[in-house]
């Protein structure tokens, strides 16, 4: 059964780009889904839609449930820089009008669980751009979301950053079993993170093909074969998609 389902949606911006075109995809319960495709192929929007920051021109979006609580982790972790480490991850449970008191405990978890523990009087410009988008993870974390969507978060960070946080966000996934809908341009990237990854073709944005993977996630298997040959598959359905 879908978590979520996007069946038949449009949308057409005011300024007449046509962004998505008859999408329709499904995402269950517990599942990693990487969203891959060429710039403008509507990944970005498709999450705004789910999370509920824009209006469908037409088709519609499906809860299996309510739809309770989404976290968004944009590309630019976008942190008040007037505001601590702790402060900044409170600002979500600030919003539902929670205490600060009442949500320390929530606060320090968050904090534990993306690595910053100590970490709770720091401000944003004493943070290196990794520890930053830690504490962007932890701002969307801290709500206890159900499903929890990623917009490029490590793109603009070096290799050995982005290797680090891709294995410390498969280690929460894990634990914690929430699902996750993450979008990329790296075939790389969404090969090592997900149990199922959607190609996506170019304007108007729809699913061009799916790949469902199945392996163990550790540092061996980013220079095994099976890593290199899933790499390979998912690189010739990105090529496909890309055809006019």
């Amino acid at each position: 059964m879908s978590l979520v389902a996007l069946r038949g949606v449009d949308k057409l911006y005011s300024n007449g780009t046509q962004a998505l075109k008859g999408l329709d995809l499904s995402i269950r319960e517990g599942e990693f889904v990487s969203l891959l495709g060429p710039s403008g192929c509507g990944k970005s929007t498709v999450l705004r839609l789910i999370a509920g920051l824009g209006d469908l021109s037409s088709g519609s979006i499906d809860w299996s449930e309510t739809r309770g609580d989404i976290g968004f982790v944009f590309q630019d972790p976008t942190l008040m820089p007037w505001a601590t480490v702790a402060d900044n991850i409170y600002l979500p449970l600030r919003v539902r009008g929670i205490g600060k008191k009442e949500a320390a405990a929530r606060i320090e978890r968050a904090m534990e669980q993306v690595g910053l523990a100590g970490f709770g009087k720091s401000y944003p410009r004493e943070l290196s751009g990794g520890m930053r988008m830690r504490v962007s993870i932890a701002r969307a974390l801290v709500a206890q979301p159900k499903i929890l969507l990623m917009d490029e978060p490590f793109a603009a960070l070096d290799e050995i950053t982005r290797f680090r946080l891709n294995d410390d966000l498969l280690e929460l996934w894990a634990n914690q079993r929430w699902t996750v809908v993450f979008v990329t341009h790296s075939v790389f990237e969404s090969v090592y993170l997900s149990t199922r990854i959607l190609v996506m073709r170019a304007r108007p944005g729809r699913v061009s093909s799916e790949v469902v993977l199945d392996a163990k996630r550790d540092a061996s298997f980013r220079t095994s074969a099976a890593y290199a040959e899933q790499c390979r598959t998912v690189s010739a359905r990105l090529a496909e998609a890309m055809v006019p």
